[in-house]
């Protein structure tokens, strides 16, 4: 494991290119099962998930050339089988959930131990996903020793689904399970997050039939076969919102160019509650030095300012470590809910060693009084990867030198960000 070495203190200045997004790319890689001719994707985050991804791929049969220099990758799944993992498929690994939809698509049957897992967020369930292959014609089969069985006879068949809860990575397995189904499907509350519109853009560009996009409402024309494809991975604007947040917080100028604005209009008024202004000029978001950092009050005065979190369109639940960490610097208190993970603020004790003043009012909402002075720390990352750069973002505005240990977890989702952050002038290095 890693610890980060910060002395804060130093202005941030300059422009910066993000990274693909991660949550993007880790559907699309088992997507391509759904395909025997070449894709080709670029701007490929190098990431440890990708990796693993990646690696799965391979046992499976996959050819791929992976430049990372030149963030591209090419794929051909034209012999796809088992035998790597001798008719097993590893559950347990990360990410893996989102292989089921397309390698049953591909392969018919697939035997695993199925397990359910979770990270320090929450429990991910996996039901949802095995019953959203039954609604499609899927037969599912289990045992108290917890073997899974999953079998279609050719092809999925065309299901129209209501869901209670809008999870991203369900959606997902909905969404490569009902491309090649047989007739037309539709999903409501569907996810709708930037990735997952990102995943079905890239499926149409293979031939897909997927309308709805961006919207809780999905409709999907299945088609025989997909080709093969180009395609770029969007931005990550959780890396944008970062670098946004940073140049603010640190007096500095920072431009953040594919900044995709047309996903930005509701987190810059996140923003803007904190008295941070975001620009746009095209697709570069533009933060200047000398904010106002003063809490916006509510015309309904009683009322204290809050930034909530949900399923998007609402403010994504991955920003909100971000912003708690902006939050420090304004003048005003502002209550953080996240309305999805009972976990989610487990790690505000690790923020409050560098002297923040907050609350913990329960297991979704904390109390955060910004404008007070900060110390130097040295604080233990959770396993959260937007949690552990929270803490970097505040050890970049304190004083003095400070330490983020076993912060890995950054490098799950933001390659070379340390560098980065080097070239706008911050003061950081990992030591192993």
């Amino acid at each position: 494991m890693a610890d980060l070495h910060i002395i804060g203190g130093s202005k941030l200045m300059g422009k910066i290119t993000p990274a693909g997004n991660k949550n993007a790319i880790m559907p699309i890689i088992p997507a391509t099962l759904l395909t025997t001719q070449k894709v080709t994707l670029t701007n490929v985050p190098d990431l440890t998930d990708v990796q693993e991804a990646v690696d799965i791929m391979i046992s499976l049969g996959s050819k791929i050339n992976w430049d990372k220099d030149r963030c591209t990758m090419e794929l051909l799944n034209d012999d796809i089988n088992l035998d790597g993992f001798k008719g097993k498929f590893p559950m347990g690994a990360r990410g893996v959930i989102l292989f089921l939809a397309p390698m049953i698509s591909r392969l018919k049957k697939l035997e695993a131990d199925a397990q359910i897992k979770g990270c320090s967020l929450g429990i991910r369930e996996v039901d949802t996903h095995l019953d959203v292959l039954k609604d499609l014609g899927a037969n599912v089969k289990y045992d108290s020793d917890s073997k899974l069985e999953v079998t279609i006879e050719e092809r999925f068949k065309a299901a129209n689904i209501w869901r209670e809860y809008a999870s991203v990575t369900t959606t997902e397995n909905f969404i490569m399970a009902a491309v090649l189904a047989k007739g037309k499907s539709s999903i409501n509350n569907a996810a709708c997050e930037p990735h997952v519109q990102d995943l079905c853009n890239f499926l149409n560009s293979m031939g897909a039939k997927i309308t709805g996009i961006g919207t809780n409402i999905l409709e999907i024309e299945g088609v025989d076969s997909l080709g093969g494809t180009t395609h770029a991975i969007i931005s990550d604007h959780h890396e944008i919102t970062s670098f946004l947040a940073l140049g603010a917080m640190t007096g500095g100028r920072v431009e953040v160019e594919n900044a995709i604005p047309e996903h930005f209009p509701l987190i810059v008024q996140q923003f803007d509650k904190l008295g941070v202004e975001i620009k746009y000029n095209g697709d570069t978001a533009i933060v200047e030095g000398q904010q106002s950092f003063k809490v916006k009050s509510p015309y309904t005065t009683n009322f204290i300012p809050k930034i909530e979190a949900a399923p998007w369109p609402y403010f994504p639940t991955d920003l909100h470590p971000l912003l708690m960490a902006l939050a420090t610097q304004t003048d005003g208190q502002v209550l953080f809910w996240n309305k999805v993970y009972e976990g989610a603020n487990f790690w505000i004790p690790e923020l409050i060693k560098f002297g923040v003043k907050a609350l913990i009012c329960d297991p979704h909402r904390v109390l955060i009084w910004g404008g007070l002075p900060l110390r130097a720390a040295t604080v233990d990352a959770p396993k959260i990867i937007r949690a552990t750069v929270a803490l970097l973002m505040t050890a970049l505005v304190t004083p003095g030198e400070s330490v983020v240990k076993s912060a890995d977890a950054i490098k799950r989702a933001h390659p070379g960000f340390a560098e980065k952050l080097e070239s706008l002038g911050a003061k950081v290095k990992w030591v192993e």
